[in-house]
């Protein structure tokens, strides 16, 4: 019986909380102090470990009460309640998408959205690598520094995909940033 408590007051709390998860914070407070599962010091206590765990809040608090009441099958059961009701519309909205990709409409407004994002980046990857490399334009003094580390990016990017045929991993240029960085800026 235990169970079908935690399943069916987190299935509550997971169809019923919108604003994100401090705007499930009463709804949980609700159902757990209702039940009489924990009291409101507890409570308290798991909202700020809630937050400093990571995770969504819900599921935290979710899993902690369900193992705190009903072991670890509590904590599947409470978990799976309150995250069922976004799992299902997640998969409604695919469903949706799935039927819309298909649609010769849909996709010539992705294809005519293409340039404009591919524009978008290009303009704020082209603003960064300006205001990096001339920090101050009413002196036009240009930063070298910040000037070789991008030449060196842009050649170790172009030469990746030139001896590889492949694109480089944006870990590893972030990486490679990271340690050109160091490398010119902490000497």
């Amino acid at each position: 019986m235990i169970y079908l408590s935690l399943f069916l007051a987190f299935l509550k709390v997971g169809c019923f909380s919108f604003g994100g998860a401090y705007g499930a914070i009463p709804l949980i407070r609700d159902m757990v102090l209702s039940h009489g599962w924990i009291d409101e010091e507890r409570l308290t206590y798991m909202i700020a470990v809630s937050e400093s765990t990571p995770g969504p809040i819900m599921v935290n608090m979710a899993t902690y009460i369900g193992s705190t009441k009903a072991g670890i099958l509590g904590a599947l059961v409470a978990t799976l309640g309150v995250v069922l009701p976004s799992f299902c519309i997640i998969l409604l909205i695919m469903v949706l998408l799935k039927k819309a990709l298909n649609s010769v409409y849909f996709q010539g407004a992705l294809k005519g959205l293409k340039p404009c994002v591919i524009g978008l980046i290009l303009s704020t990857g082209l603003h960064m690598v300006i205001t990096n490399c001339i920090p101050d334009m009413s002196k036009v003094y240009i930063d070298m520094k910040a000037l070789i580390i991008t030449a060196f990016l842009v050649l170790v990017l172009f030469g990746y995909k030139r001896k590889t045929s492949r694109k480089m991993s944006p870990i590893m240029l972030i990486m490679i940033s990271a340690l050109s960085g160091i490398i010119v800026y902490g000497v």
